[in-house]
This record gives C-alpha cells, sequence and structure tokens, in this order.
C-alpha cells in the first residue's frame, strides 16, 4: 500500500474536471486545446483539454481523461484545479513539483505521475499555439529506453529540472529504466554527465563573483597591495615588480590552481611583463574549447580582484 496523503486519497475518490469539453461549449472567442500523453499499453495515459480565451489566452477550463492509479488520476486533477484562470504562458510554467506539492507529496515512486501531467499541459498548450514549446526535444537526439520510448535529451531535462542524481530516481520520475533495465548503466551515464555539467557552470559561477577584501593589519607581510593608512582605513599602495609577482603566484597557488584541478586542470606562472600575465595551461585546460572562459573569467578576473585591475593573463604554449 502506498503512503499516500490525504489530499491524493480525496482527489482519487472525488475527482475535479474530469471528462472531455466539447465544441458546442465554447464562444467566437474561445478554442478547446488538446493535449495527449503516454500509453495504456505502458500503464498510464493523460489526455488533457483546454478551454482558452483567444483573446486573453487564459484558460477558462480545464478537463482531464486519464487511465492509470491513484496518483496518475489526483495529479491530473490537482493540474486542472491548478491551472484554470492562468495565461497559457503562466501555466507552461507550472512544473511536476508544484503538482506534486499541491498534493501534500508524492510517494517517489509515483513522481512520474506528475511529470506526466506538466507535459499533458505542454502538448496541449503546443497544440494551442501551433509550435513545440520544447523545441530541444524535437532534435534526433539517441533513444535510451526502447520500453517507454523516451530519447536521452528528455531524460536530460528532467534530471536537471528535478535534481535528480540516480538511474533510480529517473526510473521514479519518467519511467525509463523500469522495463527490461537494459539501459539503467546509459541514464547513469547521463546522470553523472548532467552533474559535471552543474558542477562546472556553478565553478564558473562562484569565479565570477566578487571576492570581498577584508582589511589588513599593520602586520601583513609586504606583499599585500593593502597596507592600512595612517586613519586606519585600508588603502592602496603601488605594488613593487617582485611584490606583484610573489602576490600573483600566491593567488595562483592558492586560489586558482585547486579550482581548475576540480576538473582536471591546471596552471603554472611563466612570466610577468608589466601588467601582461603569461600563463602555461595544463591538463584538461590546454586545448579546451572554453580556454578563453578559463583565461578571462577563472585567472584574469581573480587576479584583478586580488592584485591589480589593470593585468592582462595571456597564454603561452
Amino acid at each position: 500500500m502506498w503512503d499516500y496523503t490525504e489530499k491524493v486519497m480525496d482527489l482519487f475518490h472525488n475527482p475535479h474536471n474530469m471528462g472531455a469539453i466539447a465544441t458546442q461549449d465554447c464562444t467566437t472567442t474561445e478554442t478547446i486545446a488538446v493535449g495527449e500523453i503516454g500509453s495504456i499499453v505502458c500503464g498510464d495515459a493523460l489526455r488533457l483539454y483546454l478551454r482558452i480565451d483567444t483573446k486573453t489566452d487564459i484558460i477558462l477550463d480545464a478537463r482531464f481523461q486519464t487511465f492509470g492509479c491513484a496518483s496518475a488520476i489526483a495529479s491530473s486533477s490537482a493540474l486542472t484545479d491548478l491551472i484554470k484562470g492562468m495565461t497559457v504562458d503562466d501555466a507552461l510554467r507550472l512544473t511536476n513539483r508544484e503538482i506534486a506539492s499541491y498534493l501534500g507529496g508524492l510517494p517517489q515512486e509515483k513522481m512520474h505521475c506528475s511529470v506526466m501531467g506538466q507535459e499533458a499541459l505542454e502538448a496541449a498548450i503546443s497544440d494551442y499555439k501551433g509550435v513545440p514549446v520544447r523545441p530541444e526535444e524535437e532534435d534526433e537526439s539517441p533513444l535510451v529506453c526502447s520500453c517507454f520510448g523516451v530519447s536521452s535529451a528528455k531524460i536530460k531535462r528532467l534530471i536537471r529540472e528535478n535534481h535528480l542524481t540516480t538511474a533510480e530516481e529517473v526510473t521514479n520520475y519518467i519511467k525509463a529504466g523500469g522495463g527490461c533495465g537494459s539501459c539503467l548503466a546509459d541514464i547513469d551515464d547521463l546522470v553523472i554527465d548532467v552533474t559535471q555539467e552543474q558542477d562546472k557552470l556553478n565553478t564558473a559561477a562562484s569565479l565570477s563573483a566578487p571576492i570581498p577584501q577584508p582589511a589588513i593589519a599593520t602586520t601583513t607581510p609586504s606583499t599585500s597591495p593593502i597596507k592600512e593608512s595612517q586613519g586606519g582605513t585600508p588603502s592602496a599602495t603601488k605594488l613593487t615588480n617582485l611584490q606583484k609577482i610573489t602576490l600573483i603566484q600566491q593567488v595562483l597557488e592558492t586560489e586558482i590552481r585547486p579550482t581548475l584541478a576540480y576538473d582536471g586542470g591546471d596552471v603554472e606562472l611563466h612570466d610577468v611583463e608589466g601588467d601582461r600575465v603569461k600563463v602555461i595551461l595544463k591538463g584538461s585546460c590546454d586545448g579546451c574549447p572554453s580556454v578563453m572562459i578559463t583565461l578571462k573569467m577563472a585567472i584574469e578576473k581573480r587576479l584583478q580582484e586580488r592584485v591589480s585591475p589593470n593585468l592582462i593573463v595571456e597564454a603561452v604554449v
């Protein structure tokens, strides 16, 4: 027996907005959009009907026909309650997590029912607009799960949107891997790919964020670019060339190299000519397509913040 919330059981036994919307229910300024997702053969199917005011894009009515379990029926009912009165664009931003939250939560093994509701909504809005609402899924990405017809692009999107970390969680959310199980290893690889992509984005974001400059006491070594003024307020002082080189080396060693090493990269100081800092990129940084991002965002920006705003970083072979 699944651990369903009272809200889920209530909407299962007493579903709202069940049924279809007929053309005769519409006025001349209204239209019906239909979205269908799933398959009875696969165990769950949902057909969603939207009655939309074409002048305002407001969803006036929403109804559904569902074949599936208690979670599927409750998720479909919750979806129709949530989107009534919304504009089409606002409804498009509704996530499967919001559907599950409205129900007070769903068992992890049943989260695919909330995803089915979100996808049926997207299909209906696509029908209304006459264009795909997720063009990235219209590519020819490889089919990963042949049992449920799920592509790699779709799996990666669900991993990102729901912060999934295992193949088992992917199966719970989208059923991929829940048939013969032969694709579970491929799903694990996709989870790793998305996790690494997200780690790189987080690293780039942290490197581009400004770093607060703390006040440095009068006992700070002479290599620091900041000294105490007579009034007790830190003020900038011009570095000697030796001080500049020493501080650049310090920042490279303690702040930049550890971050690059996280992705298998490295950097070595080659030379300093005035404000031009020449470095040698190593490991995964050497020949990387994003080498300019690494130079300008990960290295140059950090050195400008920590040493001097006039520094320019160049890579040498």
